[in-house]
């Protein structure tokens, strides 16, 4: 599984970014993370082999999550599921 990570200055919070590469939601979830300096780590799941999709689908739904992109999960217990800017600034204290 190719996993990237965007360093930022605000590490505060381990943050984990399930995405798909073509994604427009995605795209704004990775760029507000970005604009608020926030480090996180990512995989674009449409660009990952049968298998690791499997193991993907597994992760997420075994946090309470849908299989719906992208799905943010912070220190692996909070999920947050879509765009939304109100959550991750709830939870990542911004």
């Amino acid at each position: 599984m190719n996993i990237s990570k965007v360093s930022g200055k605000n590490s505060k919070h381990k943050v984990f970014v399930y995405a798909l590469s073509t994604c427009v939601w995605c795209k704004m979830t990775k760029q507000y993370l970005n604009d608020n300096g926030i480090e996180y780590e990512f995989v674009d799941v449409d660009l990952a082999d049968e298998k690791d999709k499997e193991k993907i689908h597994e992760t997420i739904q075994s946090k309470g999550g849908m299989l719906n992109y992208p799905t943010t999960i912070v220190d692996d217990k909070v999920v947050i599921s879509g765009f939304r800017k109100d959550k991750l600034k709830e939870v990542l204290e911004i």
